[in-house]
């Protein structure tokens, strides 16, 4: 598996990458401070990429009051699985 993980990296980025995933897989709301604590990654950091996947048209942020839950757009899923899908083939 570790050997498999390395191959992954080369061709993406592990943290965006599993962001997606995570997003992909939840079972309930997902903010971007769990995401973080999720994927092992500093909540500015996170904040970054979810900004950048933003731009992208990857995901969307939802106001609930304070808070904001983060959901994958169609293009988002399409790429998360994708991803998925290739994680798993290595």
């Amino acid at each position: 598996m570790a050997r498999n993980k390395k191959v992954f990296n080369i061709f993406f980025r592990e943290k965006p990458a599993m962001m997606l995933v995570t997003l992909l897989n939840k079972t309930n709301d997902i903010y971007a401070s769990s995401l973080a604590k999720i994927v092992d990654c500093t909540y500015s950091h996170v904040v970054k990429i979810l900004q950048e996947m933003n731009k992208a048209g990857l995901i969307n942020f939802e106001k609930q009051g304070r808070l904001k839950v983060l959901t994958l757009t169609k293009k988002g899923e399409e790429v998360a699985k994708n991803i998925d899908n290739v994680r798993n083939l290595l």
